[in-house]
C-alpha cells in the first residue's frame, strides 16, 4: 500500500490538490477549481466567500484523489497552503459573518494610519512588530469592520486567515501558526507573540478573538468525522499547521536554509529567502514574516503581476502561446513602452491609491507585440524594486528560484534574468506551494510518527530543479533594464498625488 499526502493551495484565483507519494515525492495526480472575485464592489474592495475556497478545495481533492486511484487507507496527511492576510470573520457559531476582504483589497489606507499613529507612528510599529501596517495585511480589515459595520464587529468571535479557516474546517480546529500569523501585523516577529500595542490600537478586546498559536512542526488536528465523510477519507488523516501561500511556496522550492531565493509571478509577485534570524526594514517596505519551518522570511510582494499580463492578454484574445509569441517578437524595452502596473494600488511600494499606466505609447509602440513584452517587463521591474530593497538589507542573490504562471513561458524567465540581473532555475514541480503544503504535511507526520527528521533533509531530497529552463542574464539588456528601472522609479514618485487625486474622483 502507498503512503500518500494531499497538498492544497488555496488561491485568490483557484484552488489546487496534488497527491504526492511520501516514498518518493512524486506528484501522482493534480487538479484545480477556478473562481473569482465578488463582482461590482466599491473601488479599491477586493472580497471572496470562504465557503468558495472550501467548496473548490474540495471538489479538487476528490478529482485529484479519483485521478491518484487513491484509497481512503493510503492517505495519511494533508496540508494547506492560503493566501495570506485575507480577514475570514466567525461568530460564536463558527460562522462566516461576511465575505473576506482578500490581501489585493486596499480599501483600508485610512485604517493602517490610524492604527500606526495609535502605536506611536512608522518606528513605533516597526518596534512593536517588525512590520508596517499595510493595506494588504489582516489588522485594518479588522479596524474597517468595527468602524463601517458594527453589528457584524459585534457578532465577530473569531479572527481567522483563509488557510486557518480551510483547517477549521478540516479537523474543526481554530489555530494560527507564526507564518501566516506574521501576515496580519497584529503579531511580533521577534518574539512569535501578539502584539499588545496593535491589538490595543484597535480593539482591548481583540486578543480574545485570536486563536491559539501553534508552531509550524505541529499538526493543527486530525481530518474531523463530518469532513472525512464527505471527502470520503478516515478520520485520522493528520492534517498540518499549514501557512500562507509565500510560506508553502517556500518548502516547495526549497528554501528552506539561507542563501536561497525564490521569486513567485502569480497573481502577486513576491520574492524571498529564509533567514535565521528576523530581517526589520527601517523603512517598512520589505515584510518580516516569519516562514513555515519555525525560521524567518523576509518578503517583498507587489499586487499586479499575472494580473497584468492577464488584462493585455485577454483584451487582444490571445491565447497564452499568442501572448508570449507576441512578447517575444518585439524588442527588450519595448521599445521605450513602460507600464507601470499598479492597477488598482500597490503594495511595494505602498501605494493603495495606484493606478497602472502606460508611458512611452508612440506610432512605433502602439502594437500588440508591444504592448505585451511592456506588461511582462513592466511588473518584472516592479517586484526589482524590492529585491534591490532586500540586497539593501543583506540578502542578494546569485540564484533566484522562479515559479508560478509567469515562470513557464521561456521569453519571461529571460526577462526575469536580465532584469534580475541573475541565474534564473525553474522547479520541477511547477506548484510551489501546494508541493510545499504536501511537503510540510509529510514532515508533520514522519515527526508525528517519531522520526526525527528536519524540513531541510526532505526538501534536499524532493525539491528538484529544471535545468533545462535556466536563464542567464545578458550584459546587453540587463544595462538597458537598469536605465528602465531608473526610469519606472522615477514615473512611480512623481505620479503619487496625482494616483491620490485620480481615487477621489472615482468615489465621488
Amino acid at each position: 500500500m502507498r503512503t500518500l499526502l494531499i497538498g492544497i493551495d488555496s488561491g485568490t484565483q483557484s484552488t489546487k490538490a496534488l497527491v504526492v507519494d511520501a516514498k518518493n515525492g512524486r506528484v501522482l495526480a493534480a487538479a484545480s477549481r477556478a473562481y473569482g472575485l465578488i463582482p461590482n464592489l466599491p473601488p479599491g474592495a477586493k472580497e471572496q466567500h470562504p465557503h468558495t475556497w472550501r467548496d473548490a478545495a474540495a471538489k479538487a481533492m476528490g478529482q485529484a484523489l479519483r485521478a491518484a486511484r487513491a484509497s481512503a487507507a493510503e492517505i495519511k496527511a494533508i496540508g494547506v497552503s492560503g493566501q495570506q492576510h485575507g480577514f475570514v470573520p466567525l461568530d460564536k457559531n463558527r460562522e462566516v459573518i461576511r465575505p473576506a476582504k482578500l490581501w489585493c483589497d486596499t480599501s483600508t489606507a485610512v485604517e493602517c494610519d490610524e492604527i500606526m499613529a495609535r502605536v506611536g507612528g512608522l518606528k513605533a510599529t516597526l518596534r512593536a512588530t517588525g512590520n508596517a501596517v499595510l493595506p494588504g495585511f489582516t489588522a485594518s480589515k479588522i479596524l474597517w469592520l468595527k468602524k463601517r459595520e458594527p453589528r457584524n464587529y459585534a457578532r465577530l468571535a473569531t479572527v481567522l486567515l483563509p488557510h486557518d479557516y480551510l483547517n477549521c474546517w478540516l479537523t474543526g480546529e481554530m489555530v494560527m501558526e507564526s507564518g501566516d500569523a506574521s501576515g496580519t501585523a497584529l503579531f511580533d516577529v521577534k518574539t512569535r507573540r501578539w502584539s499588545d500595542p496593535v491589538l490595543r490600537a484597535i480593539d482591548p478586546a481583540l486578543r480574545g478573538k485570536l486563536p491559539p498559536l501553534i508552531s509550524s512542526d505541529q499538526p493543527a488536528g486530525r481530518l474531523q468525522q463530518s469532513t472525512a465523510k464527505a471527502l470520503g477519507l478516515n478520520a485520522a488523516v493528520l492534517v498540518s499547521a499549514g501557512g500562507g501561500d509565500n510560506m508553502m511556496g517556500a518548502i516547495g522550492t526549497g528554501n528552506t536554509r539561507q542563501g536561497v531565493i525564490t521569486a513567485s509571478f502569480g497573481t502577486s509577485g513576491t520574492i524571498y529567502a529564509c533567514s535565521e534570524k528576523p530581517v526589520v526594514d527601517p523603512l517598512g517596505e520589505i515584510a518580516a514574516f516569519c516562514d513555515s519551518t519555525n525560521r524567518w522570511l523576509p518578503l517583498l510582494c507587489t499586487m499586479n503581476v499575472t494580473v497584468a499580463t492577464e488584462m493585455v492578454r485577454r483584451d487582444f484574445g490571445w491565447t497564452r502561446e499568442k501572448f508570449d509569441a507576441a512578447a517575444a517578437e518585439a524588442s527588450p524595452g519595448a521599445d521605450g513602452l513602460l507600464l507601470l502596473p499598479y492597477l488598482e494600488g500597490e503594495r511595494t511600494p505602498n501605494l493603495p491609491a495606484g493606478t497602472g499606466v502606460f508611458f512611452g505609447v508612440t506610432p512605433k509602440t502602439f502594437t500588440a507585440q508591444h504592448f505585451a513584452r511592456a506588461a511582462m517587463e513592466g511588473v518584472t521591474l516592479g517586484m526589482n524594486y524590492g529585491l534591490r530593497r532586500l540586497a539593501e538589507l543583506g540578502v542578494k542573490p546569485k540564484q533566484i528560484r522562479a515559479t508560478g504562471g509567469g515562470a513557464r513561458p521561456k521569453v519571461w524567465r529571460q526577462i526575469m534574468a536580465d532584469i534580475f540581473d541573475a541565474e534564473v532555475v525553474t522547479l520541477k514541480v511547477g506548484e510551489g506551494a501546494a508541493y510545499g503544503a504536501a511537503l510540510q504535511a509529510l514532515w508533520c507526520w514522519r515527526l508525528h510518527q517519531g522520526e526525527k527528521v528536519s524540513i531541510q533533509e526532505i526538501t534536499d531530497e524532493f525539491v528538484q530543479l529544471n535545468r533545462a529552463e535556466t536563464a542567464l542574464p545578458k550584459a546587453r539588456n540587463a544595462a538597458l533594464y537598469r536605465e528602465l528601472q531608473a526610469l519606472q522609479d522615477e514615473l512611480s514618485r512623481s505620479l503619487r498625488s496625482a494616483f491620490t487625486t485620480h481615487r477621489q474622483l472615482l468615489l465621488r
